[in-house]
């Protein structure tokens, strides 16, 4: 298959993912890192979001875990749950045809169902800092097998508070495995971290494409406080986003926004960290499938947002870390496409301003407010517009997801099951190979199996009588 990921040497389970999530040709960061790190060397990459950062530690990652072992093999730290989610979704597609288990461990979320998926095969944990932390010192992640360790988003655990929970991590897992750390900038504590916990660590920095790319147009519109809510409607209703991100600076400010627009019966949502995880994680799911089509969000939120094709970035409020700015814009302008990147600054706000400006070496371009006045037919046109959800989005995973049936098995933990035992059953199906079973979950009372290739109608029926270890299982369409 012509594909320019095949020089790398990785096996044809990986190759396969890959194709089936239409990787064709690496980004600079993936052309750099991926080779590196097959080789097992410890890295400090300097790159920003919307590189393709994830993919190239998730590849040669994927490619090195052990399928047999049945400890965690690999360990992602990130500094927020929507980011560690993302990463664990990444891992799940990426890894899908090798059986890769990774899961994701975060704070909100009932500890006891963590704890309880860490005891079953898991081959890599993603986690935030505390939570990853509070399940090593209550004994629930055994972090014995720990070969690889990745810090993503390096300076925002920083900004976020975190380091120290990170240094905790650090000496408590095996001191030989191999670290890559990931940061967009490298404050002097990261490089002090680094120089204390890795191993002659190479430096890589991705520069090309940075924060000022031709795909991405910057500009401003100075505004009064009184009236940005309404030059922010008048904006939309012009502009016409097929998907837009609207970052507040704080949760108060996201439900002002929120409410507003949603009164004009805009199609909306909105996320922060004031709303329940499962809130968050099915509003996440929802803008990802295209069902609305402008997210309202705190900064918090703007680590896990991967999503096809957001065409606008509107800064309601600037923000206070000037390295939000260049995450905030960097969810648009992605994978070769074009994207605005627009912010409103009053007076309160101009030194702020300024500084980003100069950390980004480049002075945005300012607009006039008089550009937003608007003829009535755009104004029906524009609200008719805006009223509508976005175009359906075929999501990354739906080619490498094709074609699997998921099981449920009546026997777990409880009956002494293992996976090899499912698999060497399932295997001994005519017609079936290994090759045909995905992610296996054992749990205490019963067991799930990913069957692949569309070949799960086969393994459904003839499991009805066959035995697993001798014992007669019940078997079924997992809900």
């Amino acid at each position: 298959m012509n594909n320019e990921f095949n020089r790398f040497k990785l096996s044809e389970d990986i190759l396969k993912s890959l194709k089936a999530l239409d990787y064709k040709k690496p980004t600079e960061v993936q052309e750099s890192v991926i080779n590196e790190a097959l080789y097992n060397k410890d890295l400090i990459v300097k790159a920003q979001t919307g590189t393709g950062k994830t993919a190239s530690f998730v590849i040669p990652l994927c490619e090195k875990v052990i399928w047999e072992e049945n400890l965690p093999q690999v360990l992602i730290l990130s500094p927020t749950r929507e980011l560690a989610l993302q990463i664990a979704e990444d891992v799940r597609n990426i890894g899908r045809f090798k059986r890769i288990k990774g899961i994701a461990v975060y704070g909100k979320s009932p500890f006891k169902d963590q704890a309880r998926e860490l005891k079953g095969k898991t081959h890599m944990v993603i986690g935030t800092p505390g939570r990853v932390l509070d399940h090593i010192d209550r004994g629930s992640f055994n972090t014995k097998g720990i070969r690889y360790l990745v810090i993503d988003e390096a300076d925002e655990m920083l900004n976020m508070g975190f380091i120290k929970q990170v240094e905790g991590i650090l000496r408590r897992i095996p001191k030989k495995r191999v670290t890559m750390l990931f940061s967009a900038t490298l404050p002097e504590e990261i490089k002090i971290l680094c120089e204390k916990y890795m191993n002659k660590p190479k430096d890589i920095e991705v520069k090309s494409e940075g924060v000022i790319t031709d795909k991405i147009d910057h500009y401003i519109y100075r505004a009064l406080e009184e009236e940005k809510l309404d030059n922010l409607i008048r904006l939309l209703i012009k502009e016409r986003p097929e998907t837009a991100v609207i970052f507040c600076k704080t949760k108060e400010r996201v439900d002002l926004v929120y409410e507003k627009l949603r009164k004009k019966r805009f199609s909306i949502d909105k996320i922060h960290g004031g709303m329940l995880q499962k809130e968050r994680i099915e509003a996440m799911e929802r803008y990802k499938k295209g069902a609305f089509r402008i997210l309202v969000a705190t900064d918090v939120a703007s680590r896990g947002i991967d999503v096809e094709g957001i065409t606008h970035v509107v800064n309601f409020d600037v923000p206070v870390e000037k390295e939000a700015y260049v995450h905030r814009i960097g969810r648009t302008g992605r994978a070769g496409r074009k994207g605005k990147a627009i912010t409103f600054v009053t007076s309160y706000e101009e030194k702020l301003f300024e500084e980003i400006q100069q950390y980004i070496d480049f002075k945005v371009p300012e607009r006039n407010l008089k550009e937003l006045e608007l003829s009535k037919d755009e104004e029906i046109i524009g609200n008719e517009f805006l009223r509508k959800t976005g175009t359906q989005k075929a999501l990354k995973a739906k080619e490498v997801n094709k074609g699997i049936t998921k099981l449920y098995l009546n026997g777990g933990k409880k009956k002494k099951i293992r996976a090899l035992d499912l698999v060497g059953t399932i295997s001994n199906i005519n017609g079936i190979t290994s090759e045909d079973i995905g992610i296996i979950d054992i749990q205490d009372m019963g067991s799930y199996v990913e069957i692949l290739n569309g070949k799960g109608k086969i393994v459904l029926e003839a499991l009805q009588n066959m035995t697993v270890k001798g014992k007669k299982l019940r078997v079924e369409k997992a809900r």
